[in-house]
């Protein structure tokens, strides 16, 4: 079993990687020490695939659950179902000695950690991710939260899982644009951190849902890092995990939420960070180059749909929680593998990397 850990002094946690790791989910999170009933949190497309089996080893662990399943999508993460789904564990008899197990992608690991960390003033939580977005990046770091209509993730906690179960073999339900859509975080780890990387992902087929424990054992391990030295992103490492982000969210804000999947969003928020690494950072073009090469060989959009208004996006964008008392700070590339905080970009230089997003590469 792969098992990266994330150090946090009394907050530490596993995150354990194995094929086929859901059958013993009541046994790893007895071995972790929990106790109480579990509330599983999922949604609608993970129900019917996995909350069977997860509830059986559950009970057959001695764990009393209940089951509550939001609907499935970005539009969830709210703070009204946040509220249903507290009241439904109010009267399912959850107490403050209960748990919380997230079963599903990063709105149902954002959305139900978020009710673990407000629920009788916080109960713990496990994260079980089914989607490459969770299991490589969001499931890991302890951010919850949901959106408001003004921008995303704007209303939230920190509030770390006590154990993360990642089994790769949840991979292959997913439909084939929701896993392709979690390769944008793959390739954000690579261009920040880890370059040799960038080989490994230009050899996969993008179309073999059948993914390496190791690839995904490696981002795990590049998140936890950078986690445990700017647990709650005070001294600027952290921030190094939103390249692509700062526009993207602006753009993933800009349309009702699912319009476009995260990965989708960040995919043309990387496009718009690696001109800015250009002209700001020292980034070279063949660089650049080889990301957008890679964001393009697992099909994801790098041109911004026209009914996209550019200052709508500034608007959202403006908004972001990244942006304090008005400063701007961008995650550029100095070079591949290599990511910094930059808050020089100019604010005149913003919409034109917007803008950018309209022409099909190197028009």
């Amino acid at each position: 079993m792969n098992t990266v850990h994330l150090d946090l002094g009394s907050r530490s946690y596993d995150i354990l990687l194995e094929k086929g790791l859901l059958s013993q989910t009541g046994e790893l999170i007895k071995n972790a020490g929990l106790k109480g009933k579990a509330a599983i949190i999922t949604d609608s497309n993970v129900a019917p695939l996995y909350l069977e089996q997860v509830q059986a080893s559950l009970t057959a662990s001695g764990f009393l659950t209940s089951s509550h399943i939001a609907q499935a999508g970005e539009a969830s993460k709210s703070m009204t179902v946040v509220e249903e789904l507290s009241r439904e564990l109010i009267q399912a008899g959850h107490d403050r000695s209960s748990f919380v197990l997230a079963l599903g992608g990063g709105v149902v690991g954002d959305l139900a950690g978020f009710v673990a960390a407000i629920f009788y003033r916080g109960i713990p939580f496990v994260q079980i991710p089914t989607t490459i977005v969770s299991q490589v990046d969001s499931a890991v770091g302890g951010k919850t939260g949901v959106n408001a209509p003004e921008g995303k993730n704007l209303i939230g906690a920190f509030h770390q899982p006590r154990l993360v179960l990642t089994d790769p073999n949840t991979l292959l339900t997913l439909p084939g644009r929701e896993f392709r859509e979690g390769f944008a975080e793959v390739i954000k780890h690579a261009a920040i951190r880890d370059f040799d990387m960038l080989r490994d992902l230009e050899a996969l087929d993008p179309l073999n849902q059948n993914i390496p424990s190791d690839l995904i054992a490696r981002n795990v391990a590049i998140k936890a890092r950078v986690v445990e030295e700017d647990e709650k992103e005070t001294s600027g490492t952290r921030a190094l995990l939103n390249f692509g982000h700062t526009i993207g969210h602006g753009i993933e804000a800009s349309v009702p939420y699912g319009t476009l999947l995260h990965g989708e969003a960040i995919s043309l928020g990387i496009r718009a960070a690696l001109k800015l690494s250009e002209d700001h950072a020292g980034l070279s073009r063949e660089e650049s180059d080889r990301i957008l090469a890679l964001l393009k060989h697992f099909q994801l959009p790098l041109e911004l749909p026209a009914d996209i208004s550019s200052d709508l996006v500034l608007e959202k964008l403006g908004r972001d929680k990244k942006f304090s008392g008005g400063k701007k700070t961008f995650v550029l590339l100095n070079k591949l593998g290599n990511g910094i905080t930059s808050d020089s970009v100019p604010q005149a230089d913003i919409l034109p990397a917007i803008e950018l997003l309209r022409s099909p590469l190197h028009s």
